[in-house]
């Protein structure tokens, strides 16, 4: 599991002093001239100004001004992304950005040749179609793409006629932690990648027909119908005619196909292996060799269509930094984002997540709440466990509660978060060097359930032989 620890955002900063105003060069510039005439030579339409508006200056003055290839990168990131998420087409065909995202989503899908246009059927059923309009952010929560999906209206299909069955080819939370663990053991760098479109590469064998996009009907044939030839987003069969495409791939290519984990690939070369890790259509690989990770780059290039990510860093609500001295794991960015849901943001922090003297019982006379509220807000918690086992104990306690929430089990909840807010930059930290060992680790309250008088354990498995649940300084920048 590794080691419980603090990440240090502190950065360094260069030393140096600001020129006072009076001393910067835009404070006092050169008379102004044109063409080596003065102001008072000037046409009477023109306008003269001596000094630049301050408020005009993007940056600070006096360390100079920014030239336009110095904004380059800012204004470009801003012009082509729209920075509101439309809730359906009505709102994105009036916004230039999503219609452009939309045509790509669209081209995309007459490049892989997804399906055909015919007449509509009159003895089969036509799936219907939506836009689904998302805006991708990174793990500082600054939006990076627009996001526009086409997807096909699931309900509308029926199990044994439209589908025989469904995958979905999801690997476990503990699954990729593991892997973070065994590649900070073998001192190797994770990456990430992505496929573009991923279900369109799939084949499916049932006759599936969809309405035409909405925006983007034929004007000559405004009631035909798609016949699809491949796998749409929304469809039942659609993640594992997925999967079953890319698992044949790889195994054509010398992979060998995990028997506990079915998503996970191993390729070795002599003493060297390669790890491919699937989720969906996020795939993570490392290798013992550089050059193993280049030709699996270029294989899959060479196979579909890819957005290349480069280093892995977040992933499935994970921060993960991969230093030189080992791997931390962290979700401060989820934190902050369950104390905005829950309106915890300004809330008093406390120093630990439940109090020692503290025993939940049923509390029939207390005062119910919305079992939405809490359940939705005990499965947050839960999920944030793969990174802070120290809330473990607490949750699994307040989890016991759901089918009938009450006021005292709201408040130990909100005790938790509280805690979160005062140690968001806690995670886990594998440092290099560690043995690779399976420890388990159990806390139990023996019979400290006031109800039912049964023991409630928490489990923690580890592949660290030092799991310290103490709080150290992280050396990582």
């Amino acid at each position: 599991m590794g080691k419980l620890q603090i990440e240090d955002k502190g950065q360094q900063e260069e030393s140096g002093e600001v020129p006072k105003k009076e001393d910067s060069p835009l404070a006092r510039p050169p008379p102004q001239q044109v063409q080596g005439k003065s102001s008072q030579d000037l046409p009477k339409n023109w306008k003269f100004v001596i000094n630049h508006p301050q408020d005009q200056i993007i940056g600070n003055p006096s360390s100079g001004v920014r030239t336009r290839s110095s904004l380059r990168n800012i204004c470009n990131n801003l012009a082509f992304i729209s920075q509101i998420e439309p809730k359906n087409i009505k709102d994105a065909i009036v916004d230039e950005n999503w219609m452009i995202v939309m045509q790509e989503e669209f081209n995309q899908f007459e490049r892989s040749e997804v399906w055909e246009l015919v007449p509509r059927p009159s003895n089969q059923s036509v799936i219907g179609t939506k836009w689904v309009f998302r805006n991708k952010m990174d793990e500082n929560g600054i939006i990076v793409r627009n996001k526009a999906r086409l997807v096909a209206q699931d309900y509308n299909q029926e199990e044994g006629i439209d589908y025989e069955e469904t995958f979905n080819p999801v690997a476990r939370l503990e699954a990729i932690r593991m892997l973070l663990a065994f590649a900070c053991f073998k001192d190797f760098i994770l990456y990430q990648m992505d496929v573009k479109s991923a279900f369109l590469n799939g084949f499916i064998n049932e006759e599936v027909y969809v309405e035409q996009p909405p925006g983007f009907q034929s004007f000559n044939f405004p009631n035909h119908v798609f016949k699809l030839k491949k796998a749409l987003y929304g469809l039942k069969q659609a993640p594992r005619a997925w999967y079953e495409r890319l698992s044949k791939f790889l195994l054509k290519k010398g992979f060998k196909m995990g028997k506990i984990n079915t998503t996970l690939f191993i390729k070795t070369k002599e003493k060297d292996m390669l790890l491919v890790q699937i989720y969906v259509d996020d795939i993570i690989f490392g290798a013992t060799n550089d050059s193993l990770c280049e030709d699996f780059s270029k294989c899959m290039h060479s196979e579909f269509e890819m957005s290349m990510m480069g280093e892995l860093n977040f992933f499935l609500g994970l921060q993960i930094k991969q230093p030189k001295e080992g791997t931390f794991i962290n979700q401060a960015k989820y934190i902050k984002d369950l104390l905005k849901r829950f309106n915890m943001e300004e809330a008093k922090v406390m120093k630990t997540p439940i109090s020692s003297s503290i025993k939940l019982d049923m509390d029939e006379k207390g005062k119910s709440i919305d079992s939405t509220m809490y359940k939705g807000m005990i499965g947050s918690l839960l999920y944030l466990t793969a990174s802070r086992p120290d809330i473990m104990y607490s949750i699994c306690l307040c989890a016991r509660f759901q089918s009938c929430p009450k006021e005292s089990y709201l408040s130990a909840v909100k005790r938790i978060l509280r805690y979160l807010k005062g140690t968001m930059n806690i995670g886990l930290w594998y440092p290099k060097g560690d043995n690779f060992e399976l420890i388990g680790f159990s806390d139990a309250d023996f019979a400290g359930y006031r109800v039912e008088r049964k023991t409630l354990v928490t489990l923690v498995i580890s592949y660290d032989t030092h799991l310290s649940h103490g709080i150290a300084k992280s050396k990582i920048q």
